[in-house]
C-alpha cells in the first residue's frame, strides 16, 4: 500500500474514533506527559493550521526549542477549539502533505501513529495499528529517530513478537510491535504489555 493512502487512512480512522468519544475521554490523561486527548489531537492537527510565518514565529517565542514550541502551542489550540473542530480538522487534512523535517512521509506516518496510540492506549481502547502500517513505521527507526526522544535502551534487545523486526542489543524485551514502538518514544505503558516492568507505570 502506498505511504500516502497509509497516512490517510490512519487519520481517518482516528477522526472517527474521536468523533465518537465522550466529553469525559476528551479530557482523560494520555501516554504524552502533561497532555490530555484534546493536547495531543490539537498538536496532531497544528502542522494544518500553522502557516510558515506562525511557525517561525512560534520557534522564535520557544527560543528554538521545538518541545517548547509544541507544547505551548498544543495546550493554547485545545484550549480555543471546540472537539468537533478538532475531530473536522484531523479528518478533513487527511491527504494533507505535510512532512516532519527531515521525515518523510514515513516521518508523518510515524507522527500519526504514534500520538493515536497514546490516545487508545491511555484509553484502554482496543484498536491495533494494521499490520502494514507498523511495518512502514518500524522500518523506518534508526538512531537519529530515537535518539531525539532520549529513552535509555543500554543492554536492551527490543524483540516484536507481531513482525520481524529486532532494535538493540543485550537482553530481550518482547512486546507487541506498537508497545515496542511507544518504549522507543519515551511512553510508560500500563503493566503487562511488556515482559518487563522497565518501561511499564
Amino acid at each position: 500500500m502506498d505511504i500516502r493512502t497509509m497516512i490517510a487512512d490512519q487519520r481517518r480512522e482516528l477522526a472517527e474514533l474521536l468523533a465518537g468519544l465522550s466529553e469525559r475521554e476528551w479530557d482523560a490523561a494520555t501516554l504524552c506527559a502533561g497532555w490530555r486527548v484534546r493536547e495531543v489531537v490539537a498538536h496532531l492537527t497544528m502542522p494544518f493550521r500553522t502557516s510558515m510565518p506562525r511557525f517561525a514565529l512560534a520557534m522564535l517565542k520557544a527560543r528554538g526549542d521545538v518541545n517548547r514550541m509544541a507544547d505551548t502551542t498544543a495546550r493554547r489550540d485545545a484550549e480555543a477549539m471546540s472537539v468537533n473542530d478538532l475531530v473536522a480538522s484531523m479528518r478533513d487534512n487527511a491527504e494533507h502533505a505535510w512532512k516532519p523535517p527531515g521525515g518523510g512521509f514515513v516521518g508523518a506516518l510515524s507522527h500519526d501513529v504514534i500520538h493515536g496510540l497514546d490516545i487508545t492506549v491511555a484509553l484502554g481502547v482496543d484498536k491495533p495499528v494494521p499490520r502494514e502500517r507498523m511495518r512502514a513505521v518500524m522500518d523506518g527507526i534508526n538512531a537519529r529517530a530515537v535518539g531525539f526522544f532520549g529513552v535509555d535502551l543500554d543492554g536492551v534487545r527490543l524483540v516484536a513478537d507481531d513482525l520481524d523486526w529486532t532494535y538493540g542489543d543485550g537482553e530481550p524485551l518482547h512486546g507487541s510491535a506498537q508497545d515496542l514502538l511507544l518504549v522507543l518514544c519515551g511512553r510508560k505503558l500500563p503493566a503487562g504489555r511488556l515482559t518487563s516492568d522497565r518501561f511499564s507505570r
